[in-house]
């Protein structure tokens, strides 16, 4: 599995963090960058095309029990393929030591976590928009006990993609492995709100990865 294809706005020698942007089911890399004005205007960031074509767009997962959404061993198996892709790109592409903030809606929020889980020391954040946990264990979460990155989890209320333990679970893990900001929308679908970007620019303003602005 490879990355062929980035949206980037990446400047040499910036101090600021690279927000590592991977959209959902069946879209693409033109997705998320809008968002950035939302949350982080002006930042650094690389927008990544999953490379598995779907439809219209693309998917980081090939196989699934139900809208995008693989379970199980299935799901174990495939999140750590497409986060070993990913990691790669991020090696080619982007330097050492630069700091990296991962932001994903669904199959991109799952792996935003994922990649904190794979490499903890690689990645500052993640801001996972509506996703979900891999089930099974994986190389460094028993560093993340000791790291306890930021991560912020929102979900809506009225999302049916995902059942209730879910999004439980998700929360559950990242109380226990990383310092978590859990964010629930009444009233919202499988989507992203303004009240979501707002608490997103928060949550980075707050662990120092975007400077503050006002809404």
């Amino acid at each position: 599995m490879r990355i062929g294809k980035a949206l980037t706005s990446i400047h040499a020698n910036a101090q600021t963090p690279v927000f590592l942007l991977l959209h959902g089911w069946g879209s693409n890399e033109y997705d998320l960058p809008d968002l950035m004005r939302l949350c982080a205007p002006g930042a650094d960031y690389a927008s990544l095309r999953a490379p598995i074509p779907y439809g219209p767009g693309y998917t980081w997962f090939g196989d699934w029990s139900h809208e995008g959404v693989p379970e199980g061993a299935s799901l174990d198996r495939q999140a750590l393929a497409a986060a070993k892709a990913v990691e790669r790109w991020v090696r080619d592409n982007i330097a050492a030591d630069r700091r990296i903030v991962v932001m994903g809606f669904s199959q991109g929020g799952l792996l935003a976590g994922h990649l904190l889980r794979v490499n903890p020391k690689r990645y500052m954040a993640a801001v996972a928009f509506s996703g979900w946990l891999a089930p099974g264990p994986v190389v460094g979460d028993a560093e993340l006990l000791e790291v306890r990155p930021p991560i912020f989890y929102g979900h809506g209320e009225a999302d049916t993609i995902f059942p209730a333990f879910e999004t439980a679970a998700m929360a559950d893990f990242w109380r226990t492995h990383g310092t978590l900001t859990e964010k629930t929308y009444p009233g919202m679908a499988h989507s992203i709100n303004m009240p979501e970007m707002r608490d997103v620019a928060a949550f980075l303003q707050g662990i120092g990865a975007v400077r503050p602005q006002f809404f």
